[in-house]
């Protein structure tokens, strides 16, 4: 498979060695992929009400009684800003309507990135992680006189420095974290947000045995480990489970990033992260545990280039994931696995007319009658700001 060290974007700037533990040892991985699925695509369509705003890395669940729900950073000027917020909004026909949106968490600096999950008892988590990026863009802004080349507005840098000066230094520092809000009312009421420890944008999961794991990074605070935390109560607390180890060479703060996981019918449990390591650098890279996520093999190359990804498992027991594809096609691609995760297929393109890198972060999930449906974050072309995709297609396998 061919390679590529270059990235068409770079999400964020922010975007250590532990013992590496034999939990893949049984789980014997092979890169070699099988051939790419046949699908259909149903249909394409924007489902973002507000165009007014740019939309960002949105994740889409469904409910057991057949809702579905997307979550997703809105409210926002641009990929980088001061106003970002966390939204949320329902579709009770299988996305072929979507309610209008409601602001669930909009604090002092930028909401981003949002998970979201129906547990098994019912209850609805949301997830963010709040972020001070924009901050050197402010900076640079603030240094420019009015005729320079790249000046901004009047009007732009009042409204960043308004919102950017509601809190001093220090406060903007405490603001820093990776967050969660509960319903348990089906989402007519919500929680305060509290940490999670980890972060990551597609949330945690749900397991078999009644536990949710959350597989992600310390982006603020901590060590800046990376690896995954589990919740006892619901999701209502959350505690440490598990160091996931890193290859020789490479780093976690910078290089390891957005992960996700997936449960497998025989009950191991897969992650793949976003990799930014000179060794695979714009890949996918996978670990596995066979002991209910208390240790992890060493990541590795599946041979995919694109991220972040979202695994699903499929009712066949088949694995889905589906991730963005940063340069040429521009979009979406999903591999199937039929072994667990030992292999992947080779792709299929979910959607492949993006104007450029802006885009992706796509989710999916399976409807009652077996098709699927995937949503995702894109900057199309002549939109005033990225709007929120959705494709329904099936898998003709």
């Amino acid at each position: 498979m061919s390679r590529d060290l270059s990235l068409a974007v770079t999400r964020r700037q922010f975007i250590q060695a532990t013992t590496v533990v034999a939990a893949g040892a049984a789980f014997s991985i092979g890169r070699s992929a099988h051939a790419a699925p046949t699908i259909k695509i149903l249909e394409t369509k924007v489902i973002s009400h507000q165009p007014q705003y740019y939309c960002g890395w949105p994740t889409v669940a469904r409910r057991r009684n057949g809702d579905l729900l997307v979550s997703w950073s809105g409210g926002r000027e641009g990929h980088v800003c001061p106003f970002g917020r966390v939204e949320l909004m329902v579709s009770h026909d299988n996305g072929a309507t979507w309610c209008w949106p409601q602001v669930l968490l909009d604090g002092p600096i930028d909401d981003r990135d949002s998970g979201v999950l129906e547990t098994a008892k019912g209850s609805i988590l949301v997830t963010t992680f709040t972020s001070l990026a924009y901050e050197s863009m402010l900076l640079n802004a603030e240094k420019k006189k009015p005729g320079d080349k790249g000046a901004w507005p009047e009007e732009k840098l009042k409204a960043w420095q308004t919102a950017h000066n509601r809190l001093s230094a220090e406060q903007r520092q405490a603001e820093l974290g990776q967050w969660m809000v509960r319903s348990t009312d089906g989402g007519v009421t919500w929680s305060a947000r509290y940490p999670t420890i980890v972060n990551s944008p597609h949330g945690p999961i749900q397991l078999s045995d009644g536990r949710l794991l959350y597989a992600g990074k310390e982006l603020w605070t901590g060590e800046k480990r990376m690896g995954v935390c589990e919740s006892l109560d619901d999701g209502q607390t959350w505690h440490w489970l598990a160091t996931i180890p890193v290859r020789d060479g490479d780093a976690v703060e910078k290089g390891y990033h957005e992960l996700h996981a997936v449960e497998t019918t025989d009950g191991r449990v897969i992650v793949q992260i976003r990799n930014h390591n000179k060794a695979n650098s714009g890949e996918t890279l996978q670990t596995e545990s066979s002991d209910g996520g208390k240790t992890w093999s060493v990541p590795h190359s599946i041979g995919v280039w694109g991220l972040p990804s979202h695994l699903l498992r499929l009712r066949s027991g088949k694995l889905l994931m589906t991730y963005g594809h940063r340069r040429p096609p521009f979009g979406n691609q999903a591999r199937v696995s039929d072994d667990g995760g030992k292999t992947w297929s080779e792709p299929v393109i979910v959607s492949g007319d993006g104007p450029g890198g802006d885009l992706g972060y796509p989710s999916t999930v399976e409807l009652a009658d077996g098709t699927l449906l995937s949503v995702w974050y894109e900057l199309m072309k002549g939109s005033p700001r990225a709007v929120l995709r959705q494709t329904h297609w099936k898998l003709e396998i």
